[in-house]
């Protein structure tokens, strides 16, 4: 028994004792839910700052301006980077989901979809992040 009076029941902690016997699996359905909320809050706060153009045009262009920033451009890469794995993910969980062999192959499918996004990423956060290491360091 536990301290709190419920049995013990052996094999139910796996590393760090969580209860939780899930694998990358888990950990996949973990991160599309989390990108999904991202994107989310992404698209609610872009549409209220587009929306303050009709309100104050001035007001607009401060908010734009205050966006212009590394640190904002880091969250930037880490939208991209959501919305892109949030997009293949979903292929994924579409292929899981409606091809008979779908279950069969999805481990294979998460690592093909790492591997997309990491291969994507690599560049583009290089693209994303030339003019804002450029402004850091003193180029042009």
């Amino acid at each position: 028994m536990t301290s709190a009076g419920a049995p013990e029941r052996s094999g139910t902690t796996r590393g760090g004792g969580t209860l939780y016997r899930g694998d990358l699996g888990m950990w996949s359905w973990v991160a599309h839910r989390i990108t999904g909320v991202l994107t989310f809050f992404f698209l609610f706060t872009h549409v209220l700052d587009t929306a303050l153009v009709r309100v104050s045009p001035n007001a607009y262009d401060s908010v734009i301006e205050t966006y212009k920033n590394p640190i904002v451009n880091l969250f930037e890469v880490g939208l991209v980077g959501a919305v892109l794995y949030h997009a293949l993910n979903g292929i994924r969980v579409m292929l899981v989901d409606f091809w008979e062999k779908g279950a069969k192959y999805q481990r294979v499918m998460l690592w093909t979809v790492l591997a997309i996004w990491v291969v994507v990423m690599i560049p583009g956060f290089y693209f994303m992040m030339e003019r804002t290491i450029s402004d850091l360091v003193g180029g042009h």
